[in-house]
This record gives C-alpha cells, structure tokens and sequence, in this order.
C-alpha cells in the first residue's frame, strides 16, 4: 500500500498540482487524514499509476464520469487538471458536448458555465 500512496501522490500532484494536494493533506486531520491517504493510494496510485491510459485521456474520462454524477466541484478541479494534462479548449467544448447529450442538457450547461470561468483563469 506504501508504493501505491507513494506513486499515487506523485500523480495526484502532477494533475491537481503540488500546492493544491499538500494544502490539502496539511488541512486534514484526525477524522479525514485515513480517507485521504486510501483515496491518494487508491485512486491516484493504483487508478492514474496505470500508464495503460495516459493522464490525458484519463482526464478527458473522469470529467465525463464526475460530470455525471453532477459533483461540479470536483469537475471544476479535475477540468483544471485535464487542462494542465494537456487537454485543449477544442477537446474540452468536445467532452462538454457529450456530457450534454448522456447526461442532458442541464448538466451540458452547468459543465459549460464552470469550463468557461476556468478558461477564463487558466487563459487557454
């Protein structure tokens, strides 16, 4: 588990970005740390430490995915994250029409609005 938390880290900061992740382990405490670690091992080392799927398509897939469960914060941080993996602004209005059709245009609009303000930050 130790390899997978350590590997998990590494990736977890390579698309959220190191300030965003140690600030967010650093704020953890005695409740959440445990979650927090078995998530970074979990998700991060064993799901994005498998290079059979680039951080960029992976990316591309988890905003489908959150975007579906309607988690927009989440989706908000991992649209960053997609962005920094390399994900154009061409690809993102791609994804973003897709989640419109599965997921209906509600969600398709949401999605929209909150791309818009993190291209907007992020100048691509």
């Amino acid at each position: 588990m130790d390899n997978f938390y350590e590997k998990g880290l590494e990736k977890r900061k390579e698309t959220l970005g190191k300030e965003y992740v140690e600030k967010t382990i650093a704020n953890a405490n005695d409740f959440n740390l445990p979650f927090q670690k078995a998530m970074t091992a979990w998700c991060w080392g064993f799901g994005w430490g498998d290079e059979c799927i680039d951080a960029k398509t992976r990316s591309m897939m988890n905003l489908a995915m959150i975007a579906a469960l309607g988690k927009m914060h989440e989706w908000e941080l991992h649209c960053r994250g997609a962005i920094k993996n390399g994900v154009t602004k061409e690809q993102l209005r791609a994804i973003v029409h897709v989640i419109a059709i599965y997921c209906g245009v509600p969600q398709g609009v949401e999605c929209f609005r909150s791309a818009n303000k993190i291209i907007e930050e992020t100048g691509i």
